[in-house]
């Protein structure tokens, strides 16, 4: 493979990791200064992401099949469910955790969905059962001990909304990533996911519309905070990771991916100055394990 394709998939997967955790964070920061209401960003930023990756789309692929999904019945069918279900469920869980949290545990907690994926196709006898895949599950049970207590089993220094909201989102996300894949093999990933959140966008409109918002009484740097939500953080980010698997094994994606909830922490805690505990940086050592010994595993094996 060319040196240079393969740098620029390095640097696009980096980016777009970069730009995720911190937009978790820079999304705390609108919800604590500008008393952004979670609904109205959530569908505000779906909408406009949505529109932007469709028309890159439009502009760079094949554009027969931006409506080309819609002519068959059973992808239509799909591709509602998984933009209601899937994405809007994915935003929308991952934003109020940090609402009522912090972007670094909202972050960590969603990261979960690799150990939920593999407990449910064993459940399912789709794979069978890996010293590997059992490291992960202890892992991921020990970062979620050290990262919501501090050590401590007497309280939790987490919110329990927070908690709440955070494992919802690692189902979301386990939902999101296994849903998608027969779509996935039918048309292009920017058609699938710009839908998707367009579809995500207006379900929660139907709570919250976008244009219910008085948008004199934001300052310059809440619009600088939310043109970087929206167009770095979930359009760009996007863009970034899937245009990187052109040249970059799916494993080094993932790998590499792993600088997402490190992006979270790290923000969190020296821009926002959230407290962190000695045995919460221990759970989140434990969970960017996890997140390393997934990257490096082999494909499960699927009967």
């Amino acid at each position: 493979m060319d040196k240079a394709a393969r740098r620029k998939g390095l640097f696009l997967v980096t980016t777009g990791a970069l730009f995720w955790g911190i937009s978790g964070t820079v999304s705390k920061r609108l919800f604590q200064q500008a008393a952004i209401d979670v609904n109205w960003l959530v569908t505000t930023r779906l909408l406009i992401a949505g529109i932007l990756l469709l028309t890159v789309h439009f502009l760079a692929k094949d554009r027969s099949q931006i409506i080309g999904v819609w002519k068959n019945r059973r992808s239509a069918i799909q591709l509602i469910v998984f933009g209601l279900v899937g994405m809007l469920s994915v935003q929308y869980t991952y934003m109020a955790s940090i609402q009522h949290g912090n972007a670094a545990v909202a972050t960590l907690l969603q990261y979960l969905a690799p150990v939920m994926i593999i407990i449910y196709l064993i459940l399912r006898r789709q794979m069978t059962l890996t010293l590997k895949d059992l490291v992960s599950v202890l892992l991921a049970a020990a970062g979620c001990f050290f990262l919501l207590t501090n050590g401590s089993v007497s309280g939790i220094s987490v919110p329990p909304t927070a908690i709440v909201w955070g494992i919802l989102s690692g189902i979301a996300l386990a939902f999101y990533t296994l849903y998608a894949v027969p779509l996935l093999k039918q048309y292009d990933s920017l058609v699938i996911v710009g839908w998707a959140m367009i579809i995500g966008g207006l379900g929660l409109s139907l709570i919250h519309p976008p244009w219910q918002m008085d948008f004199r009484s934001l300052s310059i740097g809440t619009y600088l905070y939310l043109i970087f939500v929206i167009l770095f953080g979930t359009m760009l980010a996007f863009w970034f990771y899937i245009e990187s698997l052109q040249s970059l094994t799916p494993k080094e994606t993932s790998l590499l991916s792993s600088i997402e909830p490190l992006a979270a922490v790290i923000t969190t805690v020296f821009w926002l100055k959230e407290p962190f505990g000695l045995f919460q940086w221990l759970g989140t050592a434990c969970i960017i394990g996890l997140i390393l010994v997934l990257a490096w595993s082999k494909k499960p094996r699927i009967s």
